[in-house]
């Protein structure tokens, strides 16, 4: 096995183009167990861990430009105001050291439908931005999954950061495994409120080939939330509404039986999940001023 170390970004590159099936290596928290087990056995290895652009984020106009290097447990201690479902969703993985080691990056060419990530980088749009020797281009989350373990990046291509907006609303992330942390969901479900848009954002894993919105009961929502004024009244949902959500949520999956979890639980529980971060966002935003939804 081929080991390469760049310096610098644009060596990164050039080596990438050079080597389209090297492997990059950054946190290792999926890479070496793959290695370890002998599930995966790669030509190249691409160690990315002296790229130090890749370890700072910066707020450029009204979003967050994150490098695609930056460890959960930063994400954490210094984004978890601005991006409080993501931090949910990020103190869920592993142990503290993993936490320590692990990136969205690392997540996001992983691009397993369990990643912990993957449901709040739905919820709240996150574009994923691209580099290679021929330039940069911005891919929606929502059409960089490309199927199980597979996205739509180019041999060529690694991932230098994602773009996520500040927080607007309420955020929560729920997920279901055998433990809540150190362990691979059952399955997940992230709800973002962005009260600003009047917009409903979803995003669920582990029930389907790839991470996925549930975009019918996110449409359901809007439009339930839009005619009745409540985003301007702040009233108590309709508990009818609530159970509508978590239906189409339910709806929206196609899961698999396998050795964590049924077709049928993982449905029902998404249901569950639905609805009780529905009422735990819509009470947050009911109980908080305008524009104050930040929270660790």
């Amino acid at each position: 096995m081929e080991f390469l170390r760049p310096a610098t970004w644009a060596d990164a590159l050039a080596a990438k183009a050079e080597h389209p099936d090297a492997l990059p290596i950054a946190g290792g928290t999926d890479v070496m167990v793959e290695l370890n087990f002998d599930l995966k056995r790669p030509k190249t290895l691409l160690d990315l861990t002296r790229i130090g652009e890749l370890t700072d984020w910066a707020t450029t106009d009204d979003s967050l430009r994150i490098g695609a290097g930056v460890p959960y447990s930063r994400l954490i201690a210094e984004l978890g105001g601005q991006l409080p479902g993501l931090a949910m969703a990020a103190r869920t993985v592993g142990s503290p050291q993993i936490r320590n080691r692990g990136t969205v990056g690392g997540n996001l060419g992983a691009a397993s439908p369990a990643g912990d990530t993957h449901p709040p980088l739905l919820a709240n749009d996150a574009v994923v931005e691209a580099h290679s020797v021929r330039g940069s281009r911005r891919i929606p989350i929502a059409d960089f999954y490309a199927g199980v373990k597979r996205n739509v990046l180019e041999p060529d291509e690694l991932i230098a950061a994602f773009w996520m907006r500040p927080a607007t609303g309420p955020q929560q992330f729920s997920k279901i495994g055998t433990r809540n942390a150190m362990v691979i969901a059952v399955t997940a479900f992230a709800l973002s409120l962005h009260p600003d848009r009047g917009r409903v954002g979803t995003g669920f894993g582990s029930a389907a080939p790839t991470p996925r919105s549930a975009s019918t009961a996110e449409e359901f929502l809007e439009n339930e939330l839009r005619t009745s004024d409540r985003w301007e009244s702040r009233a108590e949902l309709d508990p009818a509404t609530i159970t509508r959500f978590g239906e189409l949520v339910a709806a929206a999956a196609s899961p698999i039986d396998d050795v964590r979890g049924t077709a049928q639980y993982r449905r029902h529980a998404l249901s569950v999940m639905a609805r009780r971060t529905l009422i735990w966002a819509w009470h947050d935003y009911r109980r908080t001023d305008h524009g104050n939804f930040n929270s660790n």
